[in-house]
């Protein structure tokens, strides 16, 4: 299976952070952030792996390069016009599912340490999403989960956490250009095809300058407890 990180945003809510670096780029606990992606990724045997970038792109890839470090083959998509999350997957689908394999995506502004190796290798539909519990800033959560299954209502909602499987089926009908991700969703719940699974540990929406903080402190503690 390859693997996508979503680098692509401008960061702007991280202003002035992102002024000059790329918010994947960011450093947290002495590390970019992206950085614990690639590494975890490739940890859980994801070696091929695209990563689509805008904004300050080419210092991404400056830092990163071809991957061997990491032990990564890394490709990248630098998006000269903006093509949202639907449009920047759909634009790599040849290389992300070659021969319709399922792929992993994982957004660049996003921390967790939920165990990658978890993720299914086969579909039933169109897609799987990790959701976790809902944080104080998103309280109305994403979707509901009922034995397996993505809804999109339901007595207990989560949080989309960044982390999926999806498949080329969930791009059907799609033309290039700009578009969301969230629709084609919709449309898999509507079908009964996308699957999904609550994990309870770590992760963070890195999404202000106080969470990437936070981030900072956390993983510094957790490198003292040796964990």
């Amino acid at each position: 299976m390859r693997a996508m990180i979503l680098a692509a945003g401008l960061g702007t809510r991280m202003r002035p952070l992102t002024l000059n670096t790329p918010k994947p780029l960011l450093r947290v606990a002495g590390k970019a952030l992206i950085e614990y992606h690639l590494e975890r990724l490739v940890a859980a045997g994801f070696a091929d792996i695209l990563i689509n970038h805008a904004w300050l792109g080419e210092q991404i890839e400056a830092c990163l390069g071809d991957g061997a470090r990491y032990g990564a083959r890394i490709r990248y998509s630098a998006e000269r016009e903006p093509l949202e999350t639907g449009g920047g997957i759909f634009r790599v689908l040849d290389w992300l599912s070659p021969e319709g394999a399922p792929f992993v995506v994982v957004n660049g502004d996003i921390f967790t340490d939920y165990p990658l190796q978890r993720l299914p290798r086969r579909l039933d539909g169109q897609a799987h999403l990790v959701l976790v519990r809902n944080p104080a800033h998103h309280p109305q959560g994403d979707f509901a989960l009922e034995q397996g299954l993505i809804r999109a209502q339901g007595a207990e909602r989560h949080t989309f956490c960044g982390v999926s499987v999806q498949s080329r089926a969930l791009y059907e009908g799609c033309e290039p250009g700009a578009f969301a991700l969230a629709p084609l969703l919709h449309r898999a719940i509507a079908r009964g095809q996308l699957s999904g699974e609550r994990y309870d540990g770590y992760w963070v929406d890195v999404g202000t300058v106080q969470r990437l903080e936070q981030l900072d402190r956390d993983l510094r503690g957790m490198q003292l407890d040796g964990n």
